[in-house]
């Protein structure tokens, strides 16, 4: 009776719904293989366009290389200006984005062949209002500390900051800020040729010893930049915010006092 039946299912052109799969052939495995084949490809291209491709590292290469080069060509041409050209040339410096957002560069005020050189951070808004550093109330709290020791702002004394722009917000210095502003700072110690150099605060002490140490750990020692005499202590407006360390602020400027003394200054 089945047989008759699948018999005349077949008549009909009606076979049976459910067969038993036979097993594939070696073609139908190979067939088989292909969407997992091209899978694999697949993946392979998805990975090989993850990956920096060899050209474009060697162009990255290539752009640090240049970039390295100029930067040195930069600064070997900057170490040979005199005051004019270097004035000039912090005044027009794009090297860094801070340039877009100033109003004026503050390169720096005093004795240009003075004995003491003052080293600040960066100019905030009054400094970068006016194109002078240490206005405003930081200004005369240093004002008084140099009166303190029988120093006057002009008269053998010169002040300048790491930064020659002020950063937006007046937030930290950026690392690659310092490293292109720099080369301008080291040209000015050059042509001022200090008996002493006062590091005022934390960013004027990392640049000027390479340092992260703290202020704290820095001060009340005697350093040494470009073989000038080097005296780390607090910058005026952190002294604003914590009085009770203008004692050690004094203290600093009798060890710099002494320093220069000892280094032959009058």
């Amino acid at each position: 009776m089945r047989h008759d039946r699948d018999e005349i299912l077949t008549e009909m052109g009606l076979g049976p719904i459910w067969r038993l799969r036979e097993r594939p052939t070696a073609v139908d495995e190979r067939v088989a293989e292909v969407p997992a084949a091209a899978e694999s490809a697949t993946a392979r291209a998805i990975h090989a366009d993850s990956a920096p491709p060899t050209r474009a590292r060697s162009a990255s290469s290539a752009e640090s290389v240049a970039n390295a080069v100029a930067d040195s060509g930069r600064e070997a041409l900057i170490s040979r200006m005199d005051w004019r050209a270097l004035k000039e040339a912090v005044s027009g410096c794009r090297a860094c984005g801070l340039h877009a957002g100033r109003n004026r560069t503050v390169f720096g005020v005093g004795d240009e062949r003075a004995q003491w050189m003052l080293v600040g951070e960066a100019p905030g808004a009054e400094e970068d209002r006016l194109g002078e550093p240490f206005v405003g109330q930081a200004g005369k709290l240093l004002d008084g500390m140099l009166a303190a020791i029988g120093l006057k702002r002009g008269e053998n004394v010169y002040i300048a900051n790491v930064l020659k722009c002020r950063p937006p917000g007046n937030r930290n210095p950026e690392p690659g800020e310092v490293a292109r502003c720099a080369p301008h700072l080291a040209r000015q110690v050059e042509l001022v040729g200090p008996k002493l150099i006062l590091g005022l605060g934390r960013f004027a002490a990392r640049t000027l010893l390479d340092s992260d140490a703290s202020i704290a750990s820095l001060r009340g020692k005697v350093h040494r930049y470009a073989g000038v005499p080097l005296v780390i202590t607090y910058h005026p407006a952190y002294l604003l915010r914590n009085l009770p360390d203008k004692a050690k602020t004094w203290e600093d400027l009798l060890l710099a006092r002494r320093a220069l003394g000892e280094s032959g200054a009058s």
